[in-house]
């Protein structure tokens, strides 16, 4: 393994080499432009900017036009020299012209309601067999054949709802490199939904995303466990791609795949070299209270007196698989690995950030200051619960903790008024009050679990 390689690509902090990043970003292609506009004199860059325009432009009729080649075509023999052209030339393209030819795709492409119509139509207009008032005269061969004329307008519906870009999908699924390809196509798409909400596009969106759900279902996965000893590429792309807590050095990256940690990911044989998704965990006596237990924890213990197995890190590596559900299987993969290899490890937990909570938090204490500065609350909290609006939410001994502890460090008429003060400040020098500190935890906790509890927690999944 090229050690050196890997640590220089880790200072530069670069990510592994991804076609989809190619001329994706408009705000690069208006500097690109008004750097060579600023050199020479303006009439010959006038013309060249008037020649590059053109050339982008017969760039995306090539393109566009393999796309229809792709799609049209039914010559195997020649099928896969047309999918290597619309790939190489899709990722040419510049980000606005790629916005183009998915729209083309979208909208030139979907079904044809027409005929959806017209066999809806039809469909209609058949009468049930037995429905006609001589329910007993009718025999079963009558029967059958009113049935065969049902199950010919339901097959045509079928075939009539499946939209012509199917076939590109499905025909990009089978062929080499075709798989990322197609996450590419729909990292794109999210990219330009995330700003124009455009109904065609979405349905797009909707139908790959659920074609690429059937194609990397599980059974099409395969379960790897990500060591020190694996190529230098794969690595590097385990540090590039680490979502939650990035990987500082080396070392870090070692110790992460050293003794007393595990390192799994999900791959798939069309995206080679390259997990789809990977999980990193943390063997411990017990459940971690803090984060920095986990990425701190040197020497680790031995193995052998491991009790816990910790998810402290999840992160995939394809945002055109946004949405499709990976982690979850994962996960269950990774806990009937571990409970098979390390018997005597019994507890499965999660550390992980709780995004939104805070501000959720925040949101809900300040609602509840200003209601209750609007209704003139001053009264005990028995007063306050039967205001329509009004919640406290703090329990009496929760609200009564946080009053006798805050001291100097937070005033207010009421305990969620001390709790917005005192987590308002950019200042926290109160966290070092074990006092109050022990009397925020059980609120926050509650909270915390009164926030989350409308999601589907990852403990049950690992119960189950």
């Amino acid at each position: 393994m090229n050690k050196k390689a890997l640590a220089i690509l880790m200072r530069a902090r670069m990510r592994p080499n991804d076609p989809s990043k190619l001329a994706l970003s408009p705000l690069s292609n208006e500097v690109n432009q008004m750097l060579s506009n600023s050199q020479g004199n303006q009439a010959p860059h006038a013309t060249e900017d008037g020649n590059e325009k053109l050339n982008k432009q017969r760039s995306f009729e090539v393109v566009r036009d393999s796309m229809h080649s792709a799609i049209s075509m039914n010559k195997t023999e020649v099928l896969d020299a047309v999918l290597n052209d619309f790939s190489e030339g899709y990722f040419s393209l510049s980000f606005e012209n790629r916005r183009k030819l998915l729209l083309t795709l979208a909208k030139e492409y979907d079904l044809n309601r027409t005929q959806v119509r017209e066999l809806i139509k039809q469909y209609l207009g058949l009468q049930l067999p037995g429905v006609s008032g001589n329910e007993a005269q009718s025999g079963g061969v009558e029967d059958e054949g009113f049935l065969s004329t049902f199950y010919r307008i339901e097959r045509n519906l079928r075939h009539s709802l499946k939209p012509v870009y199917e076939v590109l999908f499905e025909r990009l699924n089978t062929h080499p490199g075709g798989l990322k390809v197609l996450t590419i196509l729909r990292a794109d798409i999210l990219s330009i939904l995330a700003e124009e909400n455009i109904s065609s596009l979405r349905a797009l969106d909707s139908y790959l995303k659920e074609k690429l759900s059937t194609w990397l279902s599980p059974a099409a996965l395969e379960l790897h466990q990500i060591t020190w000893d694996d190529p230098a590429s794969l690595l590097e792309k385990i540090v590039a791609y680490e979502a939650v807590h990035p990987i500082s050095n080396l070392i870090d990256l070692k110790r992460r795949l050293g003794v007393g940690r595990r390192c799994f990911g999900y791959f798939h044989s069309a995206i080679p070299g390259e997990p789809l998704i990977f999980i990193e965990v943390a063997l411990l006596k017990a459940v971690a209270q803090t984060i920095q237990e986990v990425l701190w924890d040197h020497p680790p213990i031995l193995e052998s007196e491991a009790t816990c197995a910790l998810f402290y890190s999840i992160s995939s590596t394809q945002p055109g698989l946004a949405g499709i559900n990976l982690g979850k299987f994962l996960i269950k993969r990774v806990i009937t690995l571990v409970k098979r290899d390390m018997p005597h490890i019994s507890v499965f937990a999660t550390l992980s950030p709780i995004p939104g909570f805070m501000q959720w938090l925040l949101s809900k204490l300040a609602s509840q200051s200003k209601l209750g500065e609007a209704e003139d609350i001053s009264c005990s909290s028995a007063d306050r619960s039967g205001l329509t609006f009004y919640e406290n939410l703090l329990e009496p001994e929760e609200e009564r903790g946080l009053i006798e502890s805050s001291g100097d460090f937070a005033a207010g008429k009421n305990g969620m008024e001390i709790m917005l003060n005192l987590l308002t400040p950019t200042s926290h020098d109160w966290t070092n009050s074990s006092k109050l500190l022990s009397a925020f935890k059980p609120a926050l906790m509650r909270l915390c679990a009164r926030y989350i509890s409308p999601i589907k927690l990852l403990s049950i999944i690992l119960t189950k």
